[in-house]
């Protein structure tokens, strides 16, 4: 028996008389605070789903291989000097807004260093209510742009080791504890079921950067949607969350180095959402009702998107637009082009009048933008 549930029956000794054991540990369990595990929450869209957890009062394991006590690496991608982008300060700042926050290094591309740190939370929080894979990572000494013949397997290692396969590993390793979470929580419909999250990209629905990143991202949202058929009968839920552009701390130096605009294509950063917006997207999603979020178990949701749904800002006030949305695809992607074949500015009227208006996925599914196509 777990520690935590020998403190329940101690401490509850008189509940489990009275209205029989099942009943007290879902009371019991529904009491306590929720259970998070995120991994990559050293820095970037990670960690700012673990800050934004922590402020809604959940226990959040921070996880990733970037810690005080281990040694520094030469692969991750630069950023500003003097950021403490570790699990410790993530750990911290979870605890600073009102959360419980762990720090747990882990090396992610190994599978027994995963159930080591997932068999840990479980033993010491007898519960899982939500799992974020969240790390990733591509070479830093190699651009992201680039014909895949040319690119060697190092960039297929670096997108998929971490991004795909760690991520199918450590859902694995999370599942049945997860399973037990949701038997141990009743059958109340009410509840919040537990919830994976996979943290994906706009990669995913249409040609984006190369090949390995868009079959990764393809991978990540197929490994949700299929997950969540298994674990529907469990009373388990997956997602899938499409953040938009991200102002993380790499993305943020690359801008200061002079790197961004060709790796971008151009992208005005400015304009883009802060990591903890996707927390607060999760957050959402994590507290909605079992039968609301069972409904829409497996699907992709975008985060700008889900905070006009559920009424949310970004930390600045603002609501940046969906990725697919023509507020967001007109200056970004068509007004460039035509200013370029019309040689003078788009007319303020129209630059001004764009409407939110989604597309469908299917239109971004035929393939990279004309200029770059060379079919």
């Amino acid at each position: 028996m777990r520690g935590l549930e020998r403190l329940f029956l101690l401490a509850n000794a008189s509940l489990f008389a009275s209205i029989g054991f099942a009943a007290a540990l879902s009371l019991t369990m529904s009491a306590a605070p929720r259970v998070a595990v995120v991994t990559g929450a050293s820095r970037g869209i990670g960690r700012g789903i673990a800050l934004e957890l922590g402020a809604a009062g959940y226990a959040v394991y921070c996880i990733g291989r970037s810690s005080r006590t281990g040694r520094a690496y030469d692969d991750q991608r630069a950023v500003a000097d003097g950021l403490d982008l570790t699990v410790e300060s993530a750990a911290e700042e979870v605890s600073r807004k009102g959360g419980r926050g762990i720090p747990c290094p882990c090396d992610l591309s190994s599978d027994d260093d995963i159930e080591r740190v997932l068999d840990e939370v479980y033993e010491k929080e007898g519960r899982l209510d939500v799992l974020v894979c969240s790390a990733f990572t591509t070479p830093a000494k190699q651009s992201i742009r680039g014909e895949f013949w040319t690119q060697g397997m190092q960039m297929w290692d670096a997108v998929n080791g971490i991004g795909l396969r760690q991520v199918y590993m450590t859902c694995q390793a999370a599942a049945p504890k997860m399973i037990e979470t949701a038997k141990r929580t009743g059958n109340d419909q009410s509840a919040p079921p537990p919830l994976i999250c996979l943290v994906s990209l706009f990669g995913g629905k249409s040609y984006t950067f190369n090949v390995a990143y868009g079959v990764g991202k393809a991978g990540i949202d197929r490994l949700s949607t299929d997950m969540s058929y298994q674990l529907k009968r469990y009373n388990v839920a997956t997602t899938t969350l499409y953040p938009g552009l991200v102002r993380t701390e790499a993305n943020l130096q690359m801008v200061e180095d002079g790197t961004w605009d060709e790796a971008s294509g151009n992208l005005d950063l400015d304009q883009g959402e802060s990591p903890e917006f996707s927390g607060r997207a999760l957050v959402r999603l994590a507290s909605l009702s079992k039968d609301d979020m069972m409904s829409r178990s497996g699907n992709v949701e975008v985060v700008a998107e889900l905070a006009k749904e559920f009424d949310f800002t970004d930390i600045d006030g603002s609501r940046p637009a969906s990725i697919r949305s023509l507020k967001y695809l007109a200056p970004n992607f068509i007004f460039p082009q035509i200013e370029k074949e019309a040689g003078k500015p788009v007319p303020s009227w129209m630059r001004d009048n764009v409407p939110d208006l989604l597309l469908p996925w299917s239109v971004f599914s035929s393939g990279p933008p004309p200029e770059m196509d060379s079919r």
